[in-house]
């Protein structure tokens, strides 16, 4: 990465008046390893973006500027991929599968996560005969819920979607049960009860084909605000929680802190992984997002990951208010089809260093003199210990970290304005110290990177949060951590040990 620091910003942070000092003491638990951090595959009014495969080129791979490696993408309630585009609002006609195809082979070849969302199964499958949600202003339109007489017609047609995904040369790596499960709307919708979402599964899920399309994963119903009811649910079933790998939701309405937190609890108990699947962070969407309104997003990520989250995807990846401009005129200067947004490089902070790594305990004290508004975080991957740092307020502070290791060097990665982001210094450390103190600069979004010194004694120090040392740990060929083994997958004991193994379903 490139020394982007002037010799004017290097003075100002030297000559700052620090308000206080904030202590973080990073302890050796152990929580979850966090798979990963994407985007949805859209363009305007959730359209997919076809042959234009700029925004993944730029958003994508480890080595992108920005490192994202989950895409989602909407299964079309149709069977085929040769239905044109058509005008908002015709549901019955929906967009294809084709239109995902060029991006998922760009993600897919970068080594990233493809997963598919149906926004509603085929309308002759519902209770009102279309793909349309239904309009709760409406009161004479049937809401759109999936027939119980076709409940097993579903997960067949879920394998049609992987089927055409494969022919054009895509492996999908999971497909959800439902987009937004409990919200009525006049789009593409359809509603479930938790209950029904259980009887659903328990029920038929089985009929997903695991051995056909080897490592595909099911996750479950992704509800607006992220309610625990819909997973739990699942989770508290014993049939049903052994065919659901991963549970899902948005935060519409509900902070990670809520919802998302109760929700993880049950996951981790029974080692599910947790993915936010989808939120656009923003205080005003009809214009350019603020630096305030960036560091209200850095938050969201930290709170994300504070939680139990294993893998965050933003709402769509090109907008004025994400991550890929558009172009739009009304939202220029700023706004260029196809560049880069100071967003993306916000999220940067956490999908180049975080993804891959496991999150460590932490503790903050503040001690200033000021109200701080201060998160934190810390993470292990490799022979790196990672520490994100987020101050909202005008003030500068000393930030003393205490770590459960000893450190020998570091990098600081620096994001104090839309127009100076993710600017990189080294972090001098004379000899190993496990106590250090650095600059937490105003209205910042700061990742510190260490290196351990003797890794692999460090790492053999730091306990599994549940302290069982005979953890086993499964991974698919392409080395992504699995919760539960399915089709050809390596199987990783805790002495070191390692084997290939073929589990048919």
């Amino acid at each position: 990465m490139k020394h982007l620091f002037t010799s004017f910003f290097a003075l100002a942070v030297a000559t700052a008046v620090h308000a206080g000092v904030i202590t973080v003491t990073v302890d050796s638990t152990r929580y979850q390893t966090v798979t990963g951090f994407g985007a949805a595959a859209c363009d305007g009014a959730m359209c997919p973006l076809g042959t234009d495969t700029k925004p993944v080129t730029l958003l994508y791979g480890p080595t992108s500027k920005i490192g994202l490696n989950i895409m989602r993408m909407e299964i079309s309630p149709n069977f085929v991929g040769d239905v044109k585009v058509p005008e908002w609002g015709n549901w019955d006609t929906p967009y294809d599968w084709q239109g995902s195809v060029p991006s998922a082979k760009i993600v897919k070849q970068r080594g990233g996560i493809v997963f598919g969302t149906p926004w509603s199964p085929p309308g002759e499958y519902k209770t009102n005969g279309t793909a349309q949600g239904g309009n709760s202003d409406d009161q004479g339109r049937k809401r759109g819920q999936l027939r119980e007489d076709c409940y097993e017609k579903f997960f067949p047609w879920l394998n049609s979607f992987l089927k055409y995904m494969k022919s054009k040369g895509v492996d999908v790596d999971a497909v959800s049960i439902q987009n937004e499960p409990d919200w009525w709307v006049d789009y593409s919708g359809c509603l479930y009860t938790a209950q029904q979402q259980l009887k659903l599964v328990k029920n038929y899920a089985h009929m997903l084909d695991r051995e056909t399309y080897k490592g595909v994963r099911l996750i479950s119903a992704e509800p607006l605000g992220f309610d625990p009811n819909y997973s739990n649910t699942l989770l508290r079933d014993e049939v049903a929680r052994d065919q659901i790998d991963i549970i899902a939701g948005h935060l519409y309405g509900h902070p990670p802190l809520g919802n998302m937190k109760s929700a993880s609890t049950l996951a981790a108990k029974y080692g599910k992984e947790v993915w936010m699947t989808e939120h656009s962070v923003t205080d005003n969407i009809n214009r350019l997002p603020n630096w305030h309104e960036q560091l209200i997003f850095a938050e969201e990520l930290n709170e994300c990951m504070l939680s139990g989250c294993t893998g965050y995807i933003y709402w769509y990846m090109r907008a004025h208010w994400a991550f890929v401009g558009t172009g739009e005129t009304k939202y220029n200067p700023g706004n260029t089809k196809n560049q880069l947004l100071p967003r993306a490089f916000v999220m940067s902070h956490f999908s180049k260093h975080v993804t891959g790594s496991t999150r460590l305990g932490t503790k903050a004290s503040v001690n200033t003199g000021t109200n701080s508004a201060f998160e934190t975080s810390a993470y292990i991957k490799g022979d790196s210990l990672i520490v994100m740092a987020i101050d909202t307020t005008k003030n500068a502070h000393d930030l003393k970290l205490k770590l459960p290791v000893k450190v020998k060097s570091g990098v600081h990665l620096l994001s104090t304005s839309n127009e100076s982001l993710c600017q990189e210094s080294p972090i001098t450390i004379n000899e190993p110290v496990q106590e250090l103190t650095v600059s937490l600069p105003a209205r910042s979004l700061n990742t510190y990177i260490f290196m351990i010194e003797k890794e692999e004694t460090a790492i053999r120090e730091l306990k599994s949060e549940d302290c069982q040392s005979s953890h086993t740990e499964y991974f698919d060929l392409q080395g992504r951590r699995m919760t539960v083994p399915r089709g050809m997958y390596i199987e990783k004991r805790s002495d070191g040990t390692s084997r290939k193994v073929f589990l048919g379903r």
